[in-house]
């Protein structure tokens, strides 16, 4: 049976850890070892990013992290609005990547809490 993109998001979403804007702020100023992976296009990243995020486009990803990025590293993903970042999700756990987690609603969420924006 076929599936829609929600269907395929909402099923992304249950085999991750959500973590929130405020969490995920919390984290990183309390040091913790993340890899913040913004999966946005090229275009979207002159809103900003995460500070300390690494821009990937979601295209690409699988191709810049395979072979470059530890599989026990924790990864936080985040897109605009918390769907594509929750598909990169599954495919990062399908390459054996044991700590992926999405970022909940994502740099659009993220901005509207006030939390820092980074612009290269």
């Amino acid at each position: 049976m076929a599936k829609s993109y929600p269907e395929l998001v909402a099923e992304a979403k249950a085999g991750l850890r959500a973590v929130s804007p405020d969490e995920l702020k919390k984290r990183i100023d309390g040091g913790e070892s993340l890899v913040l992976i913004d999966v946005r296009e090229p275009d979207e990243w002159a809103r900003g990013l995460i500070p300390g995020a690494h821009p990937v486009a979601r295209g690409v990803l699988e191709l810049q992290v395979d072979g470059r990025l530890p599989h026990d590293a924790a990864v936080v993903l985040y897109c605009a609005g918390g769907g594509r970042s929750a598909l990169a999700g599954r495919s990062l756990q399908e390459m054996g990547f044991s700590a992926v987690e999405n970022l909940e609603g994502g740099f659009d969420a993220w901005a509207r809490s006030g939390l820092p924006v980074e612009r290269r």
